[in-house]
């Protein structure tokens, strides 16, 4: 959520978060394939499975406890640390440079899939889903847009974006209402008691950390960071039009 609404909850003003980057999943570390089972024992485990199953399917919710039962030290042991697919001895200019370009490349995949995360346990905790969160961040930085302009801004379809507009305004986040100065147009007004209280408080002990954390830079160092998410951002707006258009 962004960090107006989450200023909101705590009575201060705060920081825009930085771009919600969505990165590329980290790959999966080479895993063979099972394997088969042969003769009667083969048979035996495979009445056994489907024996079990049902419980294998223990639901979203179950997933989502044992990962919140994790501690940070664990989940960045959890496949987190995989070597990036270029080697750094194939890159062009001095080693330790190019061991730099890697660890930023990688640094950027890793904070692109735990937004993705945080996103999802977020939108868990609050009872919506990831999708009608993402667009209710998105229309928390103007706090009013038309169906259109979140459709734009989404990628969604129309049929779509309505879908999220109809579950967001059902449960009380956003109201449908007319725009004053053209009664034909229909604008979505964020209803900002409701996104103070159940999803911006959900941010709030994050954007706490961010702030104890941007404490540490200078004001120099701040302006260049918040330059750099500028620029982040840029090439996630270039390559969002490149895949939706190409």
């Amino acid at each position: 959520m962004s960090g107006d609404l989450a200023g909101a909850a705590r009575g201060q003003p705060s920081a825009a978060e930085p771009a919600s980057g969505q990165g590329a999943a980290e790959p999966a570390s080479g895993q063979g394939a099972a394997e088969p089972a042969s003769g009667q024992q083969g048979a035996a485990e495979q009445g056994s499975a489907e024996q079990g199953a049902p419980e294998q399917g223990s639901g979203r919710a179950d997933a989502v406890d044992a990962t919140t039962q994790q501690s940070p030290e664990e989940l960045g042991r959890a496949g987190w640390e995989l070597p990036w697919a270029e080697s750094p001895a194939t890159a062009a200019g001095p080693q330790e440079r190019a061991e730099l370009e890697v660890a930023f490349a990688a640094a950027m995949r890793r904070t692109g899939s735990l937004m993705q995360l945080m996103g999802q346990a977020a939108a868990d905790r609050i009872g919506i889903n990831s999708t009608d969160l993402n667009c209710l961040n998105i229309l928390s930085f103007s706090g009013h847009m038309t169906a259109g302009e979140l459709a734009r801004a989404t990628g969604l379809t129309t049929a779509s974006i309505t879908g999220v507009i109809d579950r967001l305004e059902e449960a009380g986040f956003v109201r449908r209402e007319r725009d004053p100065h053209d009664r034909r147009r229909v604008v979505v007004q964020i209803a900002l008691d409701k996104a103070v209280q159940e999803v911006a408080s959900v941010f709030v002990p994050m954007l706490r950390d961010w702030r104890e954390m941007a404490a540490r830079y200078s004001d120099d160092e701040l302006r260049l960071i918040v330059d750099f998410y500028g620029r982040v951002e840029q090439v996630f707006r270039k390559h969002l039009i490149r895949l939706r258009d190409g």
